[in-house]
C-alpha cells in the first residue's frame, strides 16, 4: 500500500548542503537523519523556464483567471511532494557498490513507510559509520538488509514521534 504523502528527490548539491548544515534530527549506530522545513531550491533549468514564462507573451492563456489561481501559487498542489529525500552513502563506509545500493533501497523504502509521520520539508539520511564486515561478510546479505531496515525503522519511528509531540494541536 502506497502512503498518502508523495516523496520527491533531492538532487542539487545546494539543497544537500543546506540540510546537512542543520543539526541532525536523530542518529542511530550507523545513520544520521537531517531535516530542514523548506522546499528545494529551483534548478537553473527551472529558473530559466520560470523566467521565460514571465517574459514571454507567446502561448499566454486567453482566458482570464485570477492571479491566485495560477499554477504554482498553491504551496502544495495535490500530487506535488511536500517531503523531499536525499541520502548520502559514502564509499568510505560502504566499499562495495552492491552494499551502497542495498542501503539506498532500504532508506527509500523506510521513508516511504514512515512518510505520513514525517514533517514536510527536506530530509537527508546519511550513513555515518560502516557496518562490521566480519558480522556481514556478504555485500548484500539478507542479514545486512534486515539489520539496516530495523535500524532505520526504529530511527524514523522515534523521529516521527518527536515531530508529532512537537506539532501544535
Amino acid at each position: 500500500m502506497r502512503p498518502l504523502a508523495t516523496i520527491g528527490r533531492l538532487v542539487q548539491s545546494l539543497d544537500f548542503e543546506r540540510v546537512l548544515r542543520v543539526r541532525s534530527s536523530g542518529q542511530s549506530q550507523h545513520f544520521a537523519v537531517h531535516h530542514l522545513s523548506d522546499r528545494p531550491s529551483l534548478s537553473a533549468r527551472a529558473l530559466r523556464a520560470q523566467l521565460a514564462r514571465q517574459l514571454s507573451t507567446d502561448g499566454a492563456p486567453s482566458e482570464n483567471r485570477a492571479v491566485d489561481n495560477e499554477p504554482g501559487r498553491d504551496p502544495a498542489p495535490s500530487g506535488d511532494p511536500t517531503r523531499w529525500l536525499g541520502y548520502v552513502v559514502p564509499k568510505r563506509h560502504a566499499k562495495r557498490a552492491v552494499t551502497r545500493t542495498l542501503l539506498k533501497r532500504q532508506i527509500r523504502a523506510c521513508v516511504d513507510r514512515h512518510a505520513d509521520t514525517l514533517a514536510p520539508g527536506l530530509w537527508v539520511v546519511r550513513l555515518r559509520a560502516p557496518f562490521d564486515r566480519s558480522t556481514y561478510p556478504s555485500a548484500a546479505s539478507d542479514a545486512l538488509k534486515r539489520c539496516a531496515r530495523a535500524e532505520l525503522d526504529d530511527l524514523f519511528a522515534s523521529i516521527g514521534r518527536r515531530h508529532a509531540d512537537a506539532a501544535p494541536r
